[in-house]
């Protein structure tokens, strides 16, 4: 029996046994459709809960005299019949997460998370519920609803993906999975049909959604790019950047493995597994990048510079001609 479900359980047979008093050890168990050998090892477990201090009057008691007769009597928890009040710091996080479902989910949560946003505020007594802000990048909610529907009903779909490592706009077809939020993007994790592999796509860089009907295979669950997914990945090479310190708000938008100052500013290391977001990023900071190891790591970047430089000097002569 996994401990998440008995933790579960055990929340629901307290208040249970504080409405039924005295309880019959057979039928609780026949309640939460368990086998009374495990309705007693739960009990026993109750033993050790209760409020800080785990002194005797602190925890929950079960009269074991009882229990033997076939008879459940569970007494000092009767703070547990007390209504919840959370928090403020508890209210506030719900209702960031709230207010990100809402931008998430589908647009038709709306409503109900609205709803359920104000009930909280209020139950709180929040006095300037406008202040509590949430910045997320979730694209348009029209993309969201037919993503969220072709992830409901298992259907393929094409894409206009507006690419930013790779400066381009291409059309994948895509099997979606799953709509995630991390660190403040909205993401969809979908089954990419002509690399035939999971795919990752920021929703906010999706152009277009266009459903085919046709039906997706179970592609089973996709991965969890959970902190640290990047140290899974067996291409992802190890690039050391060293910062101005104009550019160390860098750090503060890409995972970053290891920090270091130095008299120039900041030396940070990453893993990098795809070339051109590194050149991008590399573009982005400019002079602010002072050195990079190893040195090829750039050339990318160091070309696509010349490049443009290029192209700006040739239409500024241009111009004056």
């Amino acid at each position: 029996m996994a401990s998440k479900e008995q933790v579960s359980r055990l929340f629901a047979l307290v208040p249970y046994l504080q409405a039924h008093p005295a309880a019959e050890l057979a039928a609780t168990a026949a309640v939460f459709g368990i086998a009374v050998r495990q309705l007693v090892a739960d009990l026993n477990v109750l033993w050790f809960c209760g409020l800080p201090g785990g002194l005797p009057g602190d925890l929950m008691e079960v009269d074991m005299d009882s229990m033997e007769a076939g008879r459940i009597r569970l007494s000092n928890a009767e703070y547990l019949a007390r209504p919840l009040r959370f928090t403020p710091d508890e209210a506030l996080s719900l209702v960031v997460a709230l207010r990100t479902l809402g931008d998430l989910g589908d647009p038709a949560l709306g409503d109900a998370v609205a709803s359920a946003v104000a009930k909280l505020e209020r139950a709180q007594g929040t006095q300037h519920p406008a202040t509590i802000g949430v910045a997320t990048a979730t694209g348009s909610a029209e993309i969201r609803r037919v993503l969220n529907e072709a992830i409901t009903n298992k259907t393929v779909v094409d894409l206009t993906y507006d690419g930013l490592a790779r400066a381009e706009t291409t059309t994948p077809t895509v099997e979606p999975s799953r709509l995630a939020m991390r660190d403040g993007y909205a993401y969809l994790d979908a089954w990419s049909v002509d690399r035939n592999d999971w795919r990752v796509y920021r929703v906010d860089r999706i152009a277009d959604v266009r459903p085919t009907g046709r039906p997706a295979p179970d592609r089973g669950e996709p991965p969890r790019f959970d902190p640290g997914w990047l140290d899974q990945l067996p291409d992802a090479a190890e690039v050391t950047l060293v910062l101005a310190e104009s550019a160390r708000w860098i750090t503060e938008y890409i995972p970053i493995r290891h920090t270091q100052p130095t008299p120039q500013g900041l030396q940070v290391t990453l893993l990098v597994s795809d070339p051109a977001w590194l050149r991008a990023q590399l573009l982005r900071l400019g002079s602010g990048v002072l050195r990079v190891e190893p040195p090829q790591a750039a050339r990318s970047a160091q070309e696509s510079a010349r490049e443009a430089l290029a192209l700006y000097q040739s239409l500024g002569l241009a111009l004056q001609e």
